[in-house]
């Protein structure tokens, strides 16, 4: 099947692949392979699928072909695709971004076909351009027949072609990459979640792409960054969103050389649910923004916080980062260490807090660096994720 799979002739005669567990671990920069089992084993790859369409929408728009604002036709075909989808209609139109962010968020299927349209005129020619790029970047064994990953038992890849694909994203791509850690995406007055559940949990992690169909079972393709290194894993063929994630933080851990404990500290629940509570609350003021309103005194949260995080006496200078919330002090000093070493430029001056913050279930580390402004706050933290390290920016009057 490989061999038929790398020229690219059509496979008339193969029955539906059953799900079968693969997995790669490689790192990024080098390419050194440091975990693989069964990696060169074919499969589908359901909507891992839709990085190949990303990866050509991103070379279009820096050839020019694309832009972000960019209006693109909804079609009748596009409008017929099966869930999950953002449910547009033929006659609509989608901005060239939202059908990015819809693709990486909701894994929407009638988005992929709509961009898929718009660069080759039809899905299918679009499908015979991804399967070229996939042979010139190196993926010898994986054929597209469509731009979405439903089902199609001709559609087949390998573990070891789509860490091939996560490289040369993260290489080729970098510019557009964050877009790969959106927690969520505001279409149509709905707040769609990213699929990748594994974000908001494991540390430095900041993408890519979740699949699932009966026949590819869970997939993930993954990029994590730890101590400057970063890597690249594709975990195929899980039994269960949740065995796929458990196994995908195992090899990271493995491979980052992580001591992992049995069971996580209800402390590390509780500073992760705190985490997620301060991205929710700055995901919506950036993508809802309220109505500016008379500089007034910040009301902040936590009594521990006011004392520690005094207010500027310039308005300008009111914002901050957080970049984490820790079951301990010395881990909150250990990230905030960290991200003044990832962006010293733009974090020179800002104010070292890490504040107990306490709550019905018991307390956290919150790790923030204050006192900036807010366009150096939002650059800081455009700069850190890019990087894999988890950072919100904090405005001087947010309650969280």
């Amino acid at each position: 099947m490989a061999a038929v799979a790398a020229s690219g002739t059509v496979l008339t005669s193969i029955p539906a692949l059953a799900a079968k567990y693969a997995a790669i671990v490689v790192d990024a920069r080098t390419g050194e392979v440091l975990h693989e089992d069964d990696a060169d084993a074919i499969a589908h790859p359901a909507s891992l699928t839709k990085m190949m369409t990303l990866y050509l929408t991103f070379e279009a728009l820096d050839a020019g072909r694309l832009t972000l604002d960019q209006m693109l036709p909804v079609s009748a075909h596009a409008q017929s695709m099966t869930p999950t989808k953002l449910g547009v209609r033929a006659g609509q139109t989608l901005r060239v971004e939202q059908a990015i962010l819809a693709l990486v968020t909701k894994s929407a299927n009638d988005a992929a076909v709509v961009l898929a349209e718009a660069h080759a005129g039809t899905e299918e020619a679009f499908a015979q351009m991804m399967t070229r790029r996939a042979r010139d970047l190196g993926m010898r064994n994986t054929v597209f027949k469509n731009a979405s990953g439903l089902p199609n038992m001709e559609q087949v890849t390998t573990a070891r072609d789509f860490a091939v694909l996560s490289r040369a994203m993260l290489s080729d791509h970098s510019k557009y990459y964050p877009y790969f850690s959106r927690r969520s995406f505001v279409y149509g007055g709905r707040s769609l979640a990213n699929h990748n559940r594994l974000m908001s949990r494991y540390e430095g992690m900041d993408g890519i792409k979740t699949g699932y169909t009966n026949a590819s079972g869970f997939n993930l393709a993954a990029s994590a960054v730890r101590d400057g290194r970063r890597l690249v894993a594709v975990v195929l063929g899980g039994k269960s969103a949740v065995a796929r994630d458990n196994r995908m933080a195992a090899l990271l851990d493995d491979a980052f050389g992580v001591r992992r404990e049995e069971a996580p500290a209800p402390a590390v629940a509780r500073a992760k649910r705190e985490e997620a509570k301060v991205q929710l609350a700055s995901l919506k003021a950036a993508e809802k923004p309220a109505a500016r309103k008379p500089a007034e005194k910040p009301v902040l949260a936590q009594p521990a916080v006011a004392k520690a995080e005094k207010a500027p006496s310039t308005s300008g200078a009111g914002w901050g980062v957080q970049v984490g919330a820790f079951e301990s002090r010395a881990a909150g000093d250990r990230a905030v260490a960290q991200a003044m070493k990832q962006a010293p430029g733009l974090l020179r001056g800002a104010k070292r807090n890490v504040v107990e913050a306490k709550s019905a279930e018991g307390k956290v580390y919150r790790a923030r660096l204050t006192g900036i402004s807010e366009k150096a706050a939002r650059k800081a933290c455009a700069e850190l994720s890019r990087t894999g390290h988890r950072c919100v920016a904090v405005g001087p009057n947010q309650k969280i």
